[in-house]
């Protein structure tokens, strides 16, 4: 609990962590945990903060509160 809470204090989200202990001789196991990540990560989709914002929203957010005379 204490580490999930460090990963989100830190602006990671649970879901798109994952630890799995796997040894180098089971192969079928790395590929089905590869497998499951990746639908897991798929799922949660593209993190907002990541987003890059385009450059015409930016500017209409600056001057929407500017009263320009």
């Amino acid at each position: 609990m204490l580490f999930k809470n460090l990963i989100e204090y830190m602006g990671l989200e649970p879901g798109r962590l994952h630890f799995s202990w796997i040894s180098s001789a089971e192969s079928t196991k790395f590929v089905e945990v590869v497998n499951e990540v990746t639908s897991a990560i798929k799922a949660l989709g593209p993190r907002k903060s990541m987003v890059k914002t385009p450059l015409t929203d930016i500017k209409d957010k600056a001057t929407e509160h500017v009263d320009i005379h």
